[in-house]
């Protein structure tokens, strides 16, 4: 034979996928079912930032002020992500688990979260028969809270337990499977529980949400399984206590560059995000592109933001500073927001698609960089690797979060004083709205270059190379 059967094994292995994140302290059996607790949370987010926006607006009339704030409430939990990192990192249980049982507890959050969902948004929506009127309210309000609490919970947790578990070599790939793993749920979950929604009704609704979240339960139950070794604590070492999360988040910024770290990654997610809802009320309303052609829009973005996953990983891999490849994320951006701008003057589509490409492959490169680099500080004293990940998480989730409130404020009340011609008569034009925020945009992506701009003199100064190390921690 001129190929033997260690031989085919190998070529068949490196033909797959992200076969380079398998090592053998994490082999590719057991990194793909870890990352299933990915495609969970990618479902979860489908149903409240997309299926149930606009069901309780458009089915069940709800005002979208209310649609809104239920929305904004699990965003409202994303600072807490850094205490769920640390809490998993000084977890002390009899047979010494850190990371499941946050994994496992997330799992049931979300469960609930989703399993209460439908009903409350019914009595929400007014068809209820008893009780005070305020119910649908609290419910509704109650079921986004545990949602949330269950996405971020379960993805913290996972994504250290990711951490533990790959190598320093491996960690870039298991970024990007992770992530990609995240865009796939959220894909295949989209367009499921569109088509089960498409004859809508209130049975309907309870059978869809209250499935997903049996799937949830699954899927999270199935990525846990086995990920994490029984070792055994004596009494008194679960006794023993606790560091404090005051002097763990101490010790974590006061290493160096953290905090400006940090604020990098506010800033610069607060300048990629603040056109999520903006683009394609842009390309329709301004550009006159029709329904299905702005809903491309998701899949462009999409694509270029693997591409920067993609590129960010290699080279990653082969050993590039991740602060100076950070840094061609916001070069990328900038292009992209302008090629975006321009388009309406233009009227070319197909610069605005060129841009939504460039605003995804820039945010995807400055978002796993980042990453990269607050995973390769080496932690000292009572800060760990859960707390490091969540410091992260948290400041991506929150400028996301608030990023996108901001971007639709500020279009809504400069459209209104444009079109009713307080501005002047050369910007009573509904395109000015739009352009202001993706201005801003670009003035936030220049502030993040001047606050990344020590980081990455430092590295050069000090001479240090860039460890090629990374964990996915996606939120949002």
């Amino acid at each position: 034979m001129i190929f033997g059967r260690n031989t085919v094994k190998r070529l068949s292995l490196s033909m797959l996928p992200f076969s380079d994140a398998v090592s053998a302290q994490l082999p590719l059996s057991q990194l793909l079912r870890l990352s299933l607790f990915q495609v969970s949370v990618g479902m979860a987010a489908v149903m409240l930032l997309g299926t149930l926006n606009r069901v309780m607006i458009v089915e069940l009339k709800v005002a979208a002020t209310i649609v809104a704030l239920m929305i904004a409430i699990p965003v409202l939990v994303a600072p807490f992500r850094a205490l769920l990192g640390f809490r998993s990192d000084t977890y002390r249980s009899a047979i010494g688990w850190k990371r499941i049982p946050y994994l496992w507890f997330g799992s049931m959050w979300q469960f609930g979260g989703l399993a209460i969902m439908p009903m409350a948004l019914l009595v929400l929506s007014g068809d209820q028969a008893a009780g005070p009127e305020w119910a649908g309210t609290v419910g509704a309000a109650l079921a986004f809270l545990m949602t949330g609490i269950g996405m971020h919970m379960t993805q913290t947790a996972g994504l250290a337990l990711a951490a533990d578990r790959a190598t320093d070599e491996t960690r870039p790939q298991v970024v990007a499977l992770l992530y990609v793993m995240f865009l796939v749920g959220m894909g295949i979950s989209a367009l499921i529980v569109g088509a089960l929604l498409t004859n809508f009704s209130a049975l309907r609704l309870v059978q869809v949400v209250q499935g997903t979240a049996v799937a949830t339960l699954l899927l999270n139950v199935i990525a846990l399984w086995k990920q994490e070794k029984v070792n055994p604590m004596t009494r008194e070492e679960r006794a023993a206590p606790r560091p404090a999360f005051r002097a763990a988040w101490a010790d974590l910024t006061a290493l160096p560059d953290v905090a400006r770290l940090l604020v990098v990654v506010f800033i610069g997610t607060l300048a990629f995000n603040m056109q999520d809802v903006l683009l394609e009320p842009y390309g329709g309303q301004i550009l006159g592109l029709s329904v299905s052609s702005t809903t491309l829009l998701t899949a462009v973005w999409a694509l270029g933001a693997l591409v920067g996953f993609g590129l960010a990983a290699r080279w990653l891999k082969v050993g590039h500073d991740p602060y100076r490849l950070a840094a061609r994320g916001i070069l990328v951006g900038l292009a992209a927001f302008s090629a975006v701008i321009f388009a309406a003057p233009l009227a070319s589509p197909a610069i605005f698609y060129a841009g939504a490409a460039g605003i995804g492959l820039g945010g995807g490169l400055f978002a796993v960089c980042t990453l990269t680099a607050i995973m390769a500080v080496d932690t000292e004293g009572t800060a760990g690797k859960g707390l490091a990940l969540g410091a992260w998480g948290a400041a991506q989730a929150t400028a996301a979060g608030c990023s996108i409130f901001i971007g639709g404020a500020v279009r809504d009340g400069v459209n209104a004083l444009a079109m009713s011609g307080t501005l002047g008569e050369a910007l009573a034009n509904p395109a000015t709205g739009y352009s202001l925020v993706y201005h801003l945009e670009i003035a936030l992506l220049f502030a993040t270059l001047v606050a990344l701009g020590p980081l990455v003199k430092s590295r050069g100064l000090t001479k240090q190379t860039a460890r090629p190390i990374g964990l996915a921690e996606f939120p949002t």
